[in-house]
């Protein structure tokens, strides 16, 4: 009886020796092409190249390998009496396992200055044939694309004497998917980089408008992180998915140290907070926030004090929040995050004794961000509705500086007002329309947030301020369309403030600040977040 076939081609090359070794083991043969063919000869595994079994040798410098008959006959004939019989005729072995893994093509194109064509060169063209077809036949044939799965492989084999159905039906799904992101990736970087032709039938639409980001169509795929206990509310489900491949970014790339799962909720204010904390790179900064929106933000010399200002902007909606650090947590600033009910910490670093102080309350989640989050900006924008999503391109820091800022009223800001209403600016962004900041000794004192009229945020965000408004600074994410926004800033004690401008009513708002002694600034860019 001839002995059972696995094929292995991958570029990631991890654990692939010692999978092959126990694959040997258990009495396959291993056919192979190129460096993985190299790579588990070195080890001293016997293996057979894929051109000794196709009788026809790798050409055009390997873009043609594993395109052959025998190989896809191999892999594709199911266990059908017909098919075995056919096999026979035409002097094929079956294969009973594909091992591929591919080019990497998001890392080819992630490289400064790589060209068309080398991200071409990267399209893996065999790999997925082999893969897709081999997850068609899961029937019969086991697909593994990720190595992590292949200790599961070899325990079944080991225990059962072959790959269960339900596994190799699991393996099948994860190699589709695995191809679809793969193809979504080419799609989205050959419409954006396809140069023009003169065959205009044959042109992909999307090169028709190269100043747009988006094609006629937009691929969004994840892997699935973790099971959450429930969704937003406890009769919802819920799951987190990574978007990429490891290490993966932003929040799905922070290591849990310590506390409970993270929740729905957990994680999108857990976003919420990482979002400011890019904005702030240059000096400490802490925020705290609840229900996505930050009730408290603070910049000071050190964390410790920059965490206490936070906490202490708005108390009350303190308890239950999420907080954000953008540095190592030491034991003094995690002595100060014990004092009162956090669910969560999220921060660039930890010493052993912060965490050692944080133990003390296992409940709560302890966050590490991985170490390129301030510069790994996300790409796309992603919202659903009610029979589809909209897209956007993300609203990723911006670098106002004071001279950028155009000066509408009769006084200037002081440079202590410009400065901070740069940064009451830089928050405001992240709190939900209509959104006000009041801004004074580099912290927030006051937010009003989503609410369905301007005067009404400024309102609550001077109620929150109460009388450390005096003196303080005003930021609006979007333009004032009357002049009552203004009054009320002033009566509550602001005496600058910073707007986009555009209102066809920006004059009243001027002229109102002008009668108030106030200066106010245009950013000339809006920040709605809904």
């Amino acid at each position: 009886m001839a002995k059972p076939k696995a094929i292995i081609s991958v570029y990631d090359k991890s654990g692939v020796v010692e999978f092959a070794q126990a694959l040997a083991d258990l009495g396959f043969e291993i056919l192979s092409t190129g460096g993985t063919a190299a790579e588990l000869s070195k080890a001293g595994i016997p293996v057979t190249s894929v051109s000794e079994v196709t009788g026809f040798a790798e050409i055009l410098g390997g873009r043609v390998k594993t395109l052959h008959p025998v190989i896809h006959a191999g892999i594709l004939a199911r266990a059908t009496r017909e098919h075995q019989e056919e096999l026979e005729r035409h002097g094929i072995d079956p294969i009973q396992l594909v091992a591929v893994n591919l080019y990497p093509f998001e890392k080819t194109i992630e490289k400064p200055g790589v060209t068309l064509e080398e991200a071409v060169e990267n399209i893996d063209i065999g790999g997925p044939t082999m893969v897709r077809a081999a997850a068609k036949n899961h029937e019969r044939v086991t697909v593994v694309t990720d190595p992590g799965r292949y200790s599961e492989i070899i325990s079944e084999l080991r225990s059962k004497g072959e790959v269960s159905k339900a596994t190799r039906a699991r393996l099948a799904a994860l190699a589709f998917r695995h191809t679809s992101q793969y193809d979504a990736a080419i799609t989205v970087y050959l419409s954006k980089h396809l140069p023009d032709t003169a065959d205009v039938e044959h042109r992909v639409e999307a090169v028709d408008e190269p100043k747009s980001p988006f094609g006629p169509t937009v691929c969004v795929s994840g892997t699935k992180a973790f099971d959450l206990r429930y969704g937003e509310n406890p009769h919802q489900m819920g799951a987190f998915y990574a978007i990429g491949d490891p290490p993966y970014s932003g929040i799905a790339g922070a290591e849990l140290l310590q506390g409970k799962p993270l929740s729905f909720n957990n994680l999108l204010d857990a976003d919420a907070a990482l979002r400011i904390m890019r904005e702030f790179r240059e000096e400490p900064v802490a925020i705290v926030i609840k229900h996505t929106n930050p009730c408290g933000v603070a910049v000071r010399s050190n964390l410790e004090d920059a965490y206490v200002k936070a906490r202490e902007a708005d108390p009350v909606s303190a308890f239950g929040s999420i907080v954000g650090l953008n540095g190592i947590v030491c034991r003094d600033t995690a002595t100060r995050i014990v004092e009162t009910f956090v669910e969560a910490v999220l921060a660039k670093g930890i010493t052993d004794e912060a965490l050692s102080v944080l133990a003390k309350k296992p409940n709560l989640r302890v966050l590490i961000l991985p170490r390129n989050f301030e510069d790994d900006l996300p790409k796309i924008d992603v919202r659903w509705v009610d029979g589809g999503f909209i897209a956007q391109s993300p609203d990723i820091p911006q670098d106002l500086d004071i001279a950028s800022l155009k000066v509408v009223t009769e006084r200037r800001p002081t440079e202590q007002e410009a400065r901070s209403l740069l940064s009451a600016f830089k928050v405001v962004k992240h709190v939900k329309s209509n959104a006000i900041v009041f801004w004074k000794d580099d912290a927030t004192i006051g937010v009003g947030a989503g609410q369905m009229n301007r005067v009404g945020s400024v309102k609550i965000a001077a109620e929150h301020a109460g009388v450390k408004a005096q003196g303080a600074v005003m930021a609006s994410d979007a333009f004032f369309p009357f002049r009552d926004g203004i009054d009320a800033a002033r009566k509550a004690g602001v005496t600058a403030i910073i707007q986009p401008g555009g209102s066809i009513r920006d004059k009243e708002s001027i002229d109102a600040a002008n009668e108030h002694g106030m200066a106010m600034v245009f950013a000339g860019i809006r920040h709605f977040r809904h």
